[in-house]
């Protein structure tokens, strides 16, 4: 990932352009600039760059933003032109707003990710951007390495990210911020009452496992749960290939708050941070678990699985009822979920689930903000007896096919009761053609806007936790 230059002084000039201005910014070149901006015959097309010359060189870059009207289809623009520039340092001429300025910065580092094993080859130094004035530059530096965090871990195979390669980058970032990591691997759940993690993971040769993380010593408790199922085959209920092809993604939960969890721990933000993971394959082999099967949770609920493809809300109801008994002031769970809620949404948004107005309001605010698009689903209370089977307290994967994305949430708020407030996410992780500062592939969804948000509603910003 990119870092920013170390100086302005000799940074060549990028300048932004809409449509709208172009005119205007001809206007203020050099007559022999200008004259090379008519002759190649640019028009500020969304993406369009061009190379303005000097001296026998490059003097500088200009970035066409498209018609004004259209600004608010665009987020991370910058970012299309990191892959077009000569190598050196480079600093946006043009006048921004601090949130423009944060955004093109934040836009500038992530399109220096990538991710190939292509044998052989080493991915090129991307030109380096001088921070623009006022922005953060550790602040932003912090989100960019999460973000990447989070995009790395989904984008390894499975075959090279199961329960020990997971567990192994949750204990290196641990070691990079002081943090402290348990874990209860194996028979051992059942020992220590993770009878659901454990039944959903008994199958594979690769052991389930509950990863425990925690880092800070004061303030508000906020604990992140988040699903590390590295593989799933549906279980006995099989996914067809077509479905199981994006199936290393399903650990993007866990990979989304463990970027989190370093944005949070590298600003030194004022809190006590748990993290939990619920780590497993669910695979195919004699111990399967089976459809029909009744398990009792960590809670002490029975779940009637009525699907083995609907596991990752049993493994993270045993880790939110763990979570809930410390009474967290603010519990968070990220899931790469259901398909309803793609269906619902599609791939760009990720839905979240709160009882607050107001800490749905801040996270919404926020998401707007920092340009990580959130929408609010409901957790509609008529749905609960949908959950509710004839024999168990609950069914894992209710008949019908109404409300997918809803009634996994209901479900998962039965367990989540210990914590003041609880937010759960239920994301996509997946970027499924690239777009500016994301590639396709894995990719962070939510943690962002939760981290712009925090201050406010855990009240670290002095003003009444909401």
């Amino acid at each position: 990932m990119a870092s920013f230059a170390p100086a302005k002084d000799a940074a060549r000039p990028l300048h932004l352009v809409f449509a709208e201005d172009l005119s205007v910014f001809a206007g203020s070149l050099p007559p022999a600039a200008a004259g090379w901006l008519r002759a190649c015959g640019f028009r500020a097309a969304p993406g369009e760059v061009l190379l303005l010359p000097e001296d026998g060189g490059v003097g500088g870059a200009v970035l066409g933003l498209g018609p004004l009207a259209q600004k608010a289809r665009q987020r991370f623009a910058v970012a299309q032109a990191v892959g077009r520039l000569p190598a050196g340092s480079w600093r946006i001429a043009t006048p921004m707003t601090p949130e423009e300025a944060e955004e093109a910065a934040l836009a500038w580092l992530l399109a220096g990710y990538s991710h190939t094993l292509k044998s052989g080859v080493s991915p090129s130094e991307p030109p380096a951007l001088a921070a623009p004035e006022g922005v953060d530059e550790a602040r932003i530096l912090a989100i960019a390495r999460g973000e990447c965090l989070t995009r790395q871990l989904i984008n390894t195979p499975a075959n090279l990210m199961g329960p020990d390669e997971l567990q192994a980058a949750a204990e290196d970032l641990a070691r990079d911020h002081g943090a402290a990591v348990e874990v209860i691997e194996g028979t051992a759940l059942l020992d220590a009452n993770f009878p659901m993690i454990h039944a959903v993971g008994r199958a594979s040769d690769r052991a389930p496992r509950l990863i425990d993380l925690r880092w800070g010593g004061s303030g508000p408790l906020l604990t992140l749960v988040g699903k590390g199922i590295v593989f799933d085959t549906g279980g006995l209920d099989l996914k067809p290939a077509s479905a199981m092809g994006l199936m290393k993604k399903d650990m993007g939960g866990a990979a989304a708050v463990l970027g989190l969890a370093h944005m949070i721990m590298a600003t030194a933000m004022p809190l006590r941070l748990r993290v939990l993971l619920p780590v497993a394959e669910n695979a195919v082999s004699g111990p399967a678990f089976r459809p029909g099967d009744v398990l009792t949770s960590r809670a002490g609920l029975t779940v009637e699985v009525n699907n083995t493809d609907a596991e990752g809300r049993l493994v993270l109801a045993d880790a939110l009822a763990y979570g809930g008994e410390e009474n967290p002031d603010l519990m968070v769970s990220m899931a790469t979920l259901t398909g309803a809620a793609r269906v619902a949404v599609g791939p760009d948004l990720a839905p979240f689930y709160t009882g607050s107005d107001t800490l749905a309001a801040a996270l919404s605010a926020a998401g707007q903000q920092v340009r990580d698009p959130v929408w609010r689903m409901p957790f509609h209370d008529p749905y609960e007896a949908l959950i509710e089977p004839a024999i168990a307290d609950l069914d894992n994967a209710p008949k019908g096919g109404f409300a997918g994305s809803i009634t996994a949430a209901l479900f998962l708020r039965r367990f989540a009761g210990g914590a003041a407030e609880y937010t759960h996410f239920d994301i996509y992780g997946w970027q499924p053609a690239a777009a500016p500062a994301r590639p396709a592939g894995g990719a962070g969804q939510g943690a962002r806007a939760l981290f712009a948000a925090l201050p406010r509603i855990l009240g670290l910003d002095g003003s009444d936790a909401v």
